[in-house]
């Protein structure tokens, strides 16, 4: 993939990973994740690792009691939310599979369009309103830009893009967690009349004790990001009245078992969702597709991580594009696969 840029650092290539869980009765699960180091710390060689321990404790286990399945994960190591994940996904795919529905339907949910927003990376404002102008010809109606760095660069950068498009697209910011209090101060009352539908994670997320403080200041709407793995992170920010919104990844969760819980909790109070993500395939977006059309509360789509310069798709099946809108069959599970010829020229480990 080409390089892509957040305010913590550049991916360079797609850190990601698939599995396949087989059954004795002849269901195959699969599961992708796309780890992202600056963000939840784990590498794709460290869930390389953690997936054959993994694998090694699930052998003969009943891949339909997925939350025996995921406590037994939990209660093996601390953390490695973006490994479990993909042992999470594979286990929804076999529950929905056997229940003959697609995963969607069997989360309880039912069709709707999902339309995506578009990323552009952190690049020199005039790159940015280029790569704006671009999309706009495209038809996106949404665009996410990642901002971060420098405060006076990257208010230039919203101004710029807005010249380049106009009002008539949304924008939404993320800043993962790169400025400072004074500088988000700065950043988002100086953005406050460019229309902007809210800012992901202004601040390191040590900084969460601050983020009530920057509630009352900001004219822009706050969403958590990192600053939320699991529902008790999220019931912390909210109980403080620290965000507006939460963004919900699978790979901060370990999966949908927990983002189902960190819904549940958001929902309860008031609190709209986002479904975002890291550099995944369509197979991971196909997971997250369901996951959308299950659950009302997710009222914002960021699903466009395969858009953002991945240089092949070895996906079978699974999530379609239209334009920006986001499309899946009814096929029973997840309804994703991945070509057995491309899976030949990756390295892989059977347990």
């Amino acid at each position: 993939m080409l390089p892509f840029t957040i305010a913590t650092g550049t991916m360079h290539f797609a850190q990601n990973l698939i599995v396949r869980v087989h059954t004795d009765a002849g269901l195959i699960g699969i599961g992708e994740c796309s780890a992202f180091p600056m963000i939840a710390g784990e590498t794709q060689a460290t869930c390389y690792e953690m997936a054959k321990d993994f694998a090694v404790i699930w052998k003969h286990k009943d891949p339909l009691q997925i939350e025996s399945r995921m406590q037994e994960l939990d209660l093996f190591t601390a953390g490695n939310y973006t490994a479990k994940s993909a042992f999470d996904m594979a286990l929804y795919d076999i529950a929905a599979q056997h229940a003959n529905k697609p995963l969607y339907q069997f989360l309880g949910g039912q069709y709707k369009v999902i339309e995506t927003d578009l990323t552009i990376g952190i690049d020199t404002p005039e790159n940015m309103a280029a790569t704006a102008i671009e999309y706009q010809k495209k038809g996106v109606h949404i665009i996410k830009v990642k901002l971060g760095k420098k405060v006076s660069e990257d208010i230039q950068r919203i101004k710029e893009i807005r010249e380049a498009i106009g009002y008539n697209i949304k924008i939404r910011i993320d800043a993962n967690q790169g400025w400072t209090f004074d500088d988000a101060v700065i950043a988002l009352t100086s953005l406050g009349n460019y229309q902007i539908e809210f800012c992901e994670q202004p601040m390191r997320k040590w900084n969460d004790e601050l983020l009530p403080q920057l509630m009352a200041i900001s004219p822009i709407p706050i969403m958590a990001d990192e600053s939320v793995f699991t529902h008790h992170d999220a019931e912390r920010l909210i109980r403080h009245k620290a965000c507006t919104y939460i963004n919900i990844k699978f790979a901060k969760s370990g999966g949908i078992l927990e983002a189902t819980k960190i819904n549940q909790v958001a929902e309860a109070n008031g609190i709209a969702c986002m479904l975002g993500g890291m550099l995944e395939s369509r197979v991971a977006l196909t997971a997250k597709m369901h996951f959308a059309l299950a659950h009302h509360n997710i009222l914002f789509y960021d699903l466009d991580t395969c858009l953002i310069g991945h240089k092949i798709d070895p996906v079978l099946g699974g999530i379609r594009y239209t334009g920006m809108e986001l499309s899946l069959s009814d096929t029973p599970g997840l309804g994703a696969d991945v070509d057995p010829e491309f899976l030949k020229t990756l390295e892989q480990t059977i347990i």
